[in-house]
């Protein structure tokens, strides 16, 4: 066994190893460092026997002390929600009308419907509420069922063409391509585009407008301007919700497209439903 190696200058007993000739010291750790290393291993022992720790295959130790993050969230959270329980309780007993005129009552709900919109509807609506190809804006004020915080109440909480919800909005449009020759639909598909705009070929215009006048006025108006009654649309907005140009009017005419809405009053409740209601209506589209 080789012996050991002392460094001539510290008298310290060097580790062995050796570096361009440059040795380390094996100095022996302070010993107030030792024993807070020792404490801190007697320290994990003890955390993980109070303390949830382990895995296994089906759950964890729970630990001796028998707490869980879990539970500390849930009395939290149900403490929040009594010291709410009293403004929620006047939200399901006041009308529309009666929150909006109680300012606390109309900050609550306001927040309220902005965090359930958040959980519940911005997958379909987006974020900002400004929808997209097929799902409405809900910031501007073209509504197809109405803009009254009543209005959007009832859709909210019924639903549109929703199959479970006996009050479900309904509305449909038929595919024309059964009723109509091809050369119709493209007429009446130039006129629709001439309320905004200017068609491809302008000369179908005025045969449009008689065969939209046969066939679409019942629904849509004779303005085109829509019939909320029905949910049919406003033609002559430049607000499409389904299609737009020229081409997807044929085609929307042709073949259209139904969208669907769930009924959130069963899953919601009618309290929650009444803010969504708020909020959506104070977004600026609101009427």
């Amino acid at each position: 066994m080789s012996e050991k190696h002392i460094d001539d200058i510290s008298g310290v007993e060097t580790t062995g190893h050796e570096w361009d000739g440059i040795r380390e010291l094996n100095n022996p750790m302070p010993r107030w460092w030792v024993w807070t290393f020792y404490f801190t291993i007697l320290w994990a022992i003890g955390y993980t026997i109070a303390y949830p720790a382990w895995p296994l295959i089906n759950g964890a130790t729970q630990g001796l002390l028998g707490w869980n993050s879990r539970g500390d969230i849930a009395a939290e959270i149900a403490d929040a929600k009594q010291s709410q329980s009293v403004l929620v309780d006047k939200i399901a007993n006041s009308s529309l009308a009666e929150i909006q005129a109680d300012p606390t009552l109309m900050q609550f709900a306001l927040s309220g419907g902005a965090a359930a919109f958040k959980v519940n509807c911005i997958q379909c609506h987006g974020s900002g509420a400004e929808g997209g190809q097929g799902y409405p804006n809900l910031n501007d004020d073209d509504w197809m069922w109405g803009g009254s915080v009543d209005d959007i109440y009832t859709t909210v909480k019924h639903g549109i063409r929703f199959a479970d919800d006996a009050d479900t909005r309904a509305s449909e449009m038929p595919a024309f391509s059964d009723i109509l020759q091809s050369n119709e639909i493209r007429e009446v598909a130039a006129y629709v585009v001439s309320l905004t705009g200017t068609p491809s070929n302008p000369a179908l215009v005025e045969p449009g407008k008689q065969l939209f006048a046969d066939n679409c006025a019942s629904c849509h108006g004779e303005d085109a301007k829509g019939n909320r009654e029905f949910g049919a649309p406003n033609l002559a907005d430049a607000i499409w919700l389904k299609s737009q140009g020229e081409e997807g009017i044929v085609s929307q005419i042709r073949s259209p497209k139904h969208g669907v809405m769930p009924a959130w009053g069963e899953r919601l409740g009618d309290t929650t439903v009444k803010q969504l209601a708020i909020f959506v209506h104070s977004l600026g589209g609101g009427e």
